[in-house]
């Protein structure tokens, strides 16, 4: 027979970490196993076939979609046309709600098993998708506490297997040696600026954090700016953005993590990196915007009452979050130095904050993912080739 061959679509920037993760976890346990599909550069350097970059599928908001339509559907087009023709023994779908659940209609019909891992968001909004996962995804490899029981209750098979984010967190890591390794020892504040990783959502966030840095830099002179970049942003963008910044703003190639354990306080678009500062310990205020006709969209059909997913993990608001036109400079400034200048909100936040983590479980997300989909993979092959 030939070697299995699995599709994998991973359609942003942190499904591409996930993903990657997930792929090295499946070549340890099957080394023969074949990936080609969607993903970053972290997924190629996992031996993945990228047939489309994920930096050229993400965006934000239901409006910005469409100067990258052409794109979204000349790869979907390509998928189902390998789907069809070479017949994948499993279909590995990781988060990219909308793209993802059409296609896994493709591999369904086709008898191609389909594994969704980082599952949409249908708790939040749009709770009519899950009809259509129930009908087409034979298996959900959820991250979120809370998200395994919702699936069940409503006819799916899923399982938790912890969050993948804590895969990539260093052992040993403390603020001192941080500091020392980024050379801003003796700073206060130091200030981690985290506007995202599409570029829609780096113009709108980043010019208004440095605003609120240059603000901030009045009362504090010794502050420092670090801006760890995302893979799917070009460094020389990010310089574009900040061409006429007001305050220095250093940019750290990667590191995250180190970056969030040197910072008093960090200032984060709403998404996957809320967790991750979350899993730092690390105080933070929480960014959202979109276009006016997207954010109206979205007012009369999400579901939950925060944004921010420390807030939905914890099921309480521990961290502020600052949404569309609530998002002003003042406010940032406000909200800053709340928390930098009161030290038992800082505490309570950072309480908060260790509880989250708690909630979030223990690592192996991605070893326990990969022995699900190769569990897939085998049963598929065996169907085919009973004897």
């Amino acid at each position: 027979m030939n070697p299995p061959f699995v599709l994998i679509v991973a359609g942003e920037a942190s499904a591409d970490l996930h993903g990657s993760n997930l792929v090295k976890a499946m070549k340890e346990l099957d080394p023969g196993i074949t990936f080609r599909g969607v993903g970053g550069q972290k997924m190629e350097k996992e031996g993945v076939g990228i047939l489309t970059p994920s930096s050229e599928m993400a965006v934000v908001g239901l409006t910005e979609v469409l100067p990258r339509l052409r794109v979204i559907v000349g790869t979907y087009l390509t998928l189902k046309r390998i789907l069809k023709k070479e017949r994948p023994d499993l279909l590995v779908l990781i988060d990219y709600p909308d793209f993802n659940i059409k296609l896994s209609g493709v591999a369904k019909r086709l008898g191609i098993p389909v594994l969704y891992y980082i599952s949409p968001q249908v708790w939040a909004w749009r709770r009519g998708r899950v009809k259509k996962l129930r009908e087409r995804v034979d298996r959900l490899a959820v991250i979120l506490p809370f998200e395994e029981d919702f699936y069940r209750q409503r006819g799916l098979e899923a399982e938790y297997v912890g969050h993948p984010l804590l895969d990539a967190i260093p052992a040993r890591l403390d603020r001192n040696s941080a500091l020392r390794d980024l050379a801003i020892e003796g700073a206060f504040p130091v200030i981690g600026l985290l506007p995202g990783s599409r570029k829609e959502e780096v113009a709108n966030l980043l010019p208004l954090m440095a605003e609120a840095a240059a603000v901030l830099k009045v009362s504090f002179p010794n502050l420092n700016c670090l801006l760890p970049r995302a893979s799917t942003i070009r460094r020389d963008f990010i310089d574009s953005v900040l061409r006429n910044t007001r305050v220095e703003i250093k940019i750290i190639e990667g590191d995250i993590h180190r970056v969030l354990k040197a910072c008093d306080l960090a200032l984060v678009a709403s998404g996957t990196a809320t967790l991750e500062t979350a899993m730092m310990h690390t105080p933070m205020i929480v960014l959202y915007r979109v276009s006016p006709l997207s954010f109206w969209i979205g007012k009369r059909v999400i579901k939950v009452p925060f944004i921010a997913l420390p807030n939905l993990v914890a099921e309480e608001k521990i961290v502020p979050e600052l949404v569309q036109d609530e998002l002003t400079t003042e406010r940032l400034v406000q909200e800053a130095l709340a928390l930098l200048e009161n030290g038992e909100r800082r505490r309570d936040m950072i309480n908060g904050l260790v509880k989250v983590r708690e909630k979030l479980g223990e690592k192996s997300a991605s070893r326990r993912t990969a022995q699900i989909a190769l569990e897939m993979v085998r049963a598929h092959r065996a169907g085919q080739n009973p004897d």
